[in-house]
């Protein structure tokens, strides 16, 4: 069984920072693809980042290119998602997930794992 845990979300100010960490309770942790959505009310859930599982290749959204950094520490079984510059908009709802194969890392129906998420909020 695997389990997805976030944690690190809060309520923060406009233009500060938050860093989101997902702990994965699974063996092999270093050979699956790891995502980031977020979802915010009254919308859909959205790609935020990916990484593969080397972390050689990592993939984001435009609305946080440049702004957020996604990265792995596969000793830890961990994937951390760095958020800096944050805007008001970025509030939502944050999810990590996990995929053996991942062929579209912008679809979340090739993710096969999912943690509980946590709620960031920024304020304006």
């Amino acid at each position: 069984q695997v389990q997805l845990v976030e944690s690190g979300g809060g309520l923060v100010q406009a233009g500060g920072s938050l860093r989101l960490s997902c702990a994965a309770s699974v063996s092999a942790f270093s050979s699956y693809a790891m995502g980031w959505f977020r979802h915010a009310p009254g919308k859909e859930r959205e790609f935020v980042g990916a990484i593969s599982w080397s972390g050689g290749s990592r993939y984001y959204a435009d609305s946080v290119k440049c702004r957020f950094t996604i990265s792995r520490d596969n000793a830890k079984n961990t994937v951390y998602l760095q958020m800096s510059s944050l805007k008001h908009e970025d509030t939502a709802v944050y999810y990590c997930a996990e995929a053996a194969m991942l062929d579209n890392y912008l679809d979340l129906y090739e993710y096969d794992y999912w943690g509980q998420g946590t709620q960031v909020t920024v304020s304006s």
